[in-house]
């Protein structure tokens, strides 16, 4: 197989679940070997992978229903996210190099508002794992939906992503946790079918 029929394989592949060739080299960017990477998406598109975190990126994960919370603020009254994915339960927020650092402190300094009358800003905040340098995800396949516990919900689809960075993403956690639950005498919208506008990633 020449280059430009697997750059064809992969394009097709790829596109179903918006995952682009640019952006399954950006994933793979951030792993030792790039090639290696790409070489087995081609050979098995359907396969997760593990990849280092820190360089390329961050990744905070949230439980999937906190998580959709999140993303859905971000969207709805913020910047858009970065790439998404939900995998075993988890929402996988990709964040800008350094965030996983930097989180952790900013939650605490937001419980400045602790007291005995209640919990701070942060208190409605499930605990969020932060993966940074040193950490290493797995993360879903390029060619989508393996169920619903592994697939994109932002792909990733061009070479420079925007990422949110620690500061968007507090805010994000903040405005979910403020969420108030509304009863209604109507069934609850499909979650799966809500659609992100990636033109408005910044």
């Amino acid at each position: 197989m020449d280059r430009s029929t697997r750059n064809e394989t992969l394009s097709d592949r790829f596109d179903v679940s918006g995952v682009t060739v640019d952006g399954a080299a950006w994933l793979a960017s951030a792993g030792v070997y790039p090639r290696g990477t790409l070489a087995l998406w081609e050979e098995r598109p359907d396969a997760p992978v593990v990849l280092p975190c820190g360089n390329v990126f961050d990744v905070v994960s949230a439980p999937a229903i906190f998580g959709r919370q999140m993303l859905d603020q971000l969207w709805d009254e913020g910047p858009g996210s970065g790439p998404v994915a939900v995998f075993r339960g988890r929402m996988l927020l990709f964040a800008g190099p350094g965030t996983a650092q930097r989180l952790p402190s900013l939650l605490d300094w937001e419980e400045w508002g602790a007291d005995d009358r209640g919990p701070g800003r942060t208190g409605g905040i499930p605990p969020l794992l932060c993966h940074g340098n040193g950490d290493a995800v797995t993360l879903p396949a390029p060619l989508g939906a393996i169920g619903l516990h592994s697939r994109w919900l932002v792909a990733p689809d061009t070479r420079r992503p925007w990422l949110p960075g620690p500061e968007i993403l507090l805010w994000a956690a903040v405005r979910a946790a403020r969420t108030t639950v509304r009863i209604s005498i109507f069934p609850p919208a499909d979650q799966d079918a809500k659609v992100y506008d990636v033109s408005r990633r910044r």
